[in-house]
């Protein structure tokens, strides 16, 4: 396999791409190739630039022994360039970074997270940020099917 560079994104870089990023090192750490992959995160809009995930999120990231403590930051122009694969959340996070995108060239390198689902039948990833528990923890399931997912195809290149 050879290395790769991700960054995950969805609107704010609080829920589901911080978690999306600390689920995905923690099977790369699992499997003993956190070295072959990068990871970050990146949010759409730049409000919450340099605040630390959700609380809730790094609650039940923690009570599944993520580390959800990535701090916000905006995706800006030379990630497109840095990274191999930005992966948006839902259909408006793939627009948005389509608009953002410096060229159709970049704009290749993106795709929507729910193609890297193994077992779930959802078309994007529900942000959970005015749920409660059951909305963060449906959230981390799918996060954690797709990133599963993703790893696959990573090692099927």
């Amino acid at each position: 396999m050879k290395k790769k560079k991700i960054l995950f994104v969805c609107l704010g870089n609080i829920c589901r791409s911080s978690a999306a990023e600390a689920i995905m090192k923690k099977i790369l750490e699992r499997e003993g190739i956190n070295e072959m992959i990068e990871v970050d995160s990146a949010g759409i809009i730049s409000t919450h630039r340099g605040q630390f995930p959700d609380p809730r999120m790094r609650k039940y990231g923690a009570l599944r022994g993520y580390e959800v403590n990535s701090i916000s930051r905006p995706v800006v122009t030379e990630d497109f360039h840095y990274f191999d694969m930005l992966i948006g959340m839902d259909d408006q996070n793939i627009a948005d970074l389509k608009k953002k995108a410096p060229s159709q060239e970049t704009a290749r390198k993106i795709s929507k997270i729910d193609r890297y689902f193994r077992y779930h039948n959802y078309s994007y990833i529900p942000d959970p940020y005015y749920g409660d528990k059951k909305d963060f923890d449906l959230t981390i399931d799918l996060l954690e099917d797709a990133c599963e997912g993703l790893l696959e195809e990573l090692r099927n290149e």
